[in-house]
């Protein structure tokens, strides 16, 4: 329970503090940058009085509208939902995005806040006061499809890692965030160091876009723009700098094709099975062609089955993907991770408490427990173990038979 001294707004002297200090900043006569953190209090309080002392005719706000959607109505998860992210292979988005969300509410909860109060904050008051407001952040679905089509392998597992296995972290003062850019920066930068193509999407492209649409909102009338605190710097160069060309911001507003390396990928492994099976056909080698093809279903069935299993998959699910994972290895339209998820979602289906807790999970290793969680842990660790299978199998094979 909030006491009611936590709950009353700053006092007028630590109000003008933060006026004067870097997480305010005036671009011209025509923008104000507000920096906030997303779990702070103290946050949306500062919101409240920059409105109340600039007067904006807009409102401009690091949103989308999905994510807007979430924060006034965050029950909007269901086991329909789930089955389209298994079927349409969007399941390792979906956990990626839970295991962000998880952690940003666990701070939230140490701090007595539900992440986007400061967001929020600012949607109600623009309402409130009748003031027009846009929504100028990059639809999140792109954000992570951009950040996930640029990590290599070797990024998406450090970055896994980071978020189940995170280091002890130091204590921080979130009321502190907008006015300490000095930990803001250390923090943007040690992303940026451990996994580059993250960097580049989640932050300078996300400044860029932000910077650049908040400019237009200022066409319109004077307009004040709440951002996060790590948003704050990045966003001032742009919209003190040249407008960004329109095809660079279409750009950035789009999911990247995959490249020829990728394309070729998914089948090279495939071919490579063909041409072993057309080889031994070709010699009359069918003691090597049976030892191939077994070989080839034990270990496929092997690493799909155990990975499924690592993360408490049904038996059914682990069946499911031993058997899936040798055909869907040759297949790149298929993949052994949806079927064994279609089989979790099946035979351990969600019941309604898990589908509502799955959005308000505050530790990682309740994706474990949580139903929801573990459908989407089956469904990537399947992929996973079966990508493992082929790429362990294939080069034995190809060894054993030259």
């Amino acid at each position: 329970m909030i006491d009611e001294e936590d709950m009353a707004p700053p006092s007028s002297e630590v109000v003008e503090e933060r006026i004067e200090s870097a997480a305010v900043v005036d671009i011209g006569e025509a923008i104000r940058l507000v920096g906030t953190a997303h779990i702070s209090r103290a946050s949306a309080e500062l919101v409240k009085h920059q409105i109340e002392i600039y007067q904006p005719e807009r409102i401009a706000v690091e949103l989308d509208e999905s994510r807007l959607v979430a924060l006034e109505d965050p029950q909007t998860f269901d086991e329909e939902t789930l089955g389209v992210a298994i079927r349409n292979g969007r399941a390792p988005l979906l956990l990626f995005q839970a295991m962000l969300a998880t952690q940003q509410r666990k701070m939230g909860l140490e701090t007595g806040e539900m992440p986007g109060v400061d967001l929020l904050t600012a949607v109600e008051e623009a309402r409130e006061r009748e003031i027009p407001f846009a929504l100028v952040d990059r639809d999140v679905r792109i954000t992570l499809r951009r950040a996930w089509a640029k990590m290599g392998l070797i990024q998406r597992f450090r970055l896994l890692t980071a978020l189940i296995a995170p280091e002890e972290e130091e204590e921080i003062d979130v009321d502190a965030i907008p006015e300490d850019l000095d930990l803001i920066s250390s923090m943007m930068e040690e992303l940026r160091q451990m996994i580059p193509a993250a960097g580049e999407v989640l932050i300078d492209e996300r400044d860029r876009y932000l910077g650049e649409r908040i400019r237009q909102e200022s066409t319109k009338g004077r307009v004040l723009a709440v951002i996060g605190a790590g948003h704050l710097s990045g966003v001032e160069d742009v919209l003190r700098g040249d407008p960004t060309p329109q095809e660079h911001l279409k750009e950035i507003d789009s999911t990247p094709p995959p490249g020829l390396i990728r394309k070729v990928i998914p089948y090279a492994l495939p071919a490579l099975m063909i041409g072993v099976v057309a080889f031994l056909l070709a010699k009359g080698d069918t003691q090597g062609l049976l030892d191939s093809t077994l070989l080839w279903l034990g270990i496929n069935a092997a690493c799909a089955a155990l990975c499924v299993l690592i993360v408490g998959g049904h038996p059914i699910s682990i069946l499911t993907a031993a058997i899936a994972s040798p055909i869907t290895s040759l297949n790149p339209t298929l993949a052994a991770g949806w079927f064994a998820g279609a089989a979790q979602l099946k035979f351990s289906a969600p019941r309604n408490k898990d589908l509502q807790e799955f959005l308000l999970l505050d530790s990682l290793r309740l994706l474990f427990t949580n139903r929801a969680g573990r459908v989407l842990l089956v469904t990537v660790m399947g992929n996973i173990g079966s990508s493992i299978g082929a790429w362990v199998a294939g080069p034995l094979i190809l060894g054993s038979v030259l």
